[in-house]
């Protein structure tokens, strides 16, 4: 027996054949499936617009690009992840950003500050060009559903988070910890809120839950204590921003530190 579906992708459509073999057990007939065939086919011109369709979506089409480009805030400069080594503006701001916004939240549910934030480099899906910053830039910075999470680290795990930072060699955004390096990438000392890291010390570390859940590899978060999910989507946290900032600050403050 087989069928096939059609799966719509961002290369086009695709069909994907089933076929099944039927095996007899003791007890009943069970299909099980043997073989899986898929065939890309590419939309083209050859493939029209319906009208019928295009007139029925159009209102909420425009709905939505109404809502999306509304402008909340002026950028005035292209803040671009791939202008940095250690750190980018884009990735100091959105560090920063979410640091302010994590730290109200615990110490408003939790009575509890934060102590450092860290998001990875390939979750900023864009630029922030210069000019007007609409709800859709913060879309496409952030496409994914990935929300705040809070998690309390020993001053050990954070020693990891420098070692991870800097044998990675990317300029993940990073905020209220500063690591010191050499020439050499040799790690010379962490600090805290500008305070040196103590290993039996609890640290607030505010990231998504891709993260949290071992996303990048950064296991250390399976290291946890306590964990507070703050239930804030990153993208609306940043939405939330640009409505109550009228221009984005261009941050170059250095987390990483060569001496």
């Amino acid at each position: 027996m087989a069928f096939h579906k059609k799966y719509n992708t961002p290369a086009g459509w695709f069909v994907l054949f089933l076929t099944f073999s039927s095996l007899l057990s003791c007890s009943s007939n069970k299909l099980y499936n043997s073989k899986i065939e898929g065939k890309k086919i590419s939309i083209t011109s050859d493939y029209k617009d319906d009208s019928k369709i295009e007139a029925f979506i159009a209102p909420y089409r425009n709905h939505i690009n109404k809502d999306l480009d509304s402008v909340l805030a002026y950028c005035p400069e292209t803040l671009d992840k791939s202008q940095g080594k250690w750190q980018t503006t884009i990735g100091n701001l959105l560090a920063d950003v979410t640091f302010e916004k994590a730290d109200k939240l615990l110490q408003q549910r939790e009575n509890k500050h934060l102590d450092v934030c860290l998001l990875n480099h390939g979750g900023i899906r864009a630029i922030i060009p210069k000019g007007d910053v609409t709800t859709r830039t913060a879309y496409e910075i952030m496409p994914f559903e990935n929300s705040l999470i809070v998690a309390a680290l020993k001053g050990t795990e954070i020693k990891e988070i420098a070692q991870y930072l800097i044998a990675g060699k990317k300029p993940h955004p990073l905020s209220g910890m500063q690591v010191y390096i050499d020439s050499n990438n040799n790690i010379k000392n962490i600090t805290v809120k500008g305070k040196p890291v103590v290993d039996s010390q609890t640290y607030y570390v505010a990231t998504s839950d891709y993260l949290y859940n071992g996303g990048d590899n950064m296991n250390f978060f399976k290291k946890s204590t306590a964990t507070y999910d703050m239930d804030y989507k990153l993208r609306n946290l940043l939405i939330d921003y640009f409505k109550e900032t009228d221009t984005l600050p261009v941050i170059t403050t250095q987390r990483i530190i060569t001496e």
